[in-house]
């Protein structure tokens, strides 16, 4: 009886534990109406008149964001009307980050982003990201929020060891009109502060080896489109195998891919390549299927597709 008593007030402290986290009344008709006045300058951004018109739009939707998130609570209020800006969590809910693309009329683009920290009081805790991608000398860097390789972030894989969280982020880089980039890199905090990239992509097990990576980066064909993310169900990063189409492995962007995969798995601490997966994936005797090319105009800044979605998207319609 005694028993019960005590998990019926654990449960009630819980359940108005959870309750005073929520942004209260007032609070939440701040979030909506900012919400409002967000979206309608995310949608400037990505599709304003001209350069000036999508920087106007991104020079004011920083600071109102960051007025939004002033309010009590807000980490537990979504914004999720805004289609254009990509909100990542990590499985613990320990923060979350925005990340949104400029695309310039000569088709190089710049992202801005944004780390807000899930406080127990509900006060605003955020740390700017500041892309620096396009001055540094060397991407495979260790760097903090203020030189940030700025990337729309489309997934966040958690993993604890030894008493320290890992976050391994997966971006995408539309980069300019010749390729776009994807990226694996592994997000730690060290005395509060965010570190981006580490000695966490291992080819130790490679038969020709090669130095431990910072930062994975993956440039490919503009009009190509490729994997790079966590399987579930493999319990691993799967990314796919590229080739030069013009037997030019130098030039990015001629890089496509050849059907054929890799992968890293977490093994102490650290993704250790895996040089061949889905051994069985193409059949003897058949060449690997072409890609389908990516459709610009249907392009998603939140949601890139890979060579298998795209597959899978016209089996599907072949099939109705």
């Amino acid at each position: 009886m005694v028993k019960k008593i005590l998990i019926s007030i654990l449960l009630l402290c819980a359940g108005i534990a959870a309750h005073a986290q929520q942004p209260d009344a007032a609070s939440k008709a701040s979030l909506v109406k900012y919400q409002d006045t967000l979206q309608q300058l995310s949608k400037d951004i990505f599709a304003g008149r001209g350069d000036d018109g999508r920087q106007q739009a991104c020079d004011a939707f920083i600071p109102t964001l960051v007025k939004a998130l002033k309010n009590k609570y807000s980490f537990k209020f979504p914004f999720d009307s805004l289609k254009t800006v990509s909100i990542q969590y990590p499985k613990d809910s320990t923060f979350r980050i925005f990340t949104w693309a400029l695309e310039h009329e000569n088709g190089f683009y710049r992202h801005f982003g944004a780390i807000q920290m899930n406080t127990p009081d509900g006060s605003l805790k955020l740390f700017p990201l500041f892309d620096a991608s396009d001055y540094m000398a060397n991407t495979d860097t260790i760097t903090d929020n203020k030189y940030w390789y700025g990337c729309l972030y489309y997934n966040i894989e958690h993993r604890h060891y030894f008493n320290q969280e890992y976050y391994t982020l997966f971006g995408w880089d539309a980069n300019n009109p010749r390729s776009q980039k994807k990226i694996a890199e592994m997000l730690t905090f060290k005395n509060g502060q965010p570190v981006f990239g580490g000695p966490f992509f291992s080819f130790s097990a490679d038969s020709v080896k090669k130095p431990t990576r910072n930062r994975f980066i993956m440039e490919y064909k503009k009009e190509s489109s490729i994997s790079l993310n966590y399987n579930k169900d493999a319990d691993m990063i799967i990314f796919d195998h590229l080739i030069s189409e013009s037997n030019e492995p130098e030039k990015k962007h001629t890089l496509v891919s050849d059907m054929d995969y890799e992968g890293f798995k977490w093994t102490a601490g650290k993704w250790l390549h895996v040089e061949k997966i889905f051994n069985d994936a193409i059949p003897l005797g058949k060449g690997a299927p072409v890609p389908q090319p990516l459709d610009v105009k249907k392009k998603s800044m939140t949601n890139p597709k890979s060579a298998e979605d795209y597959i899978n998207e016209q089996s599907g319609k072949n099939h109705k």
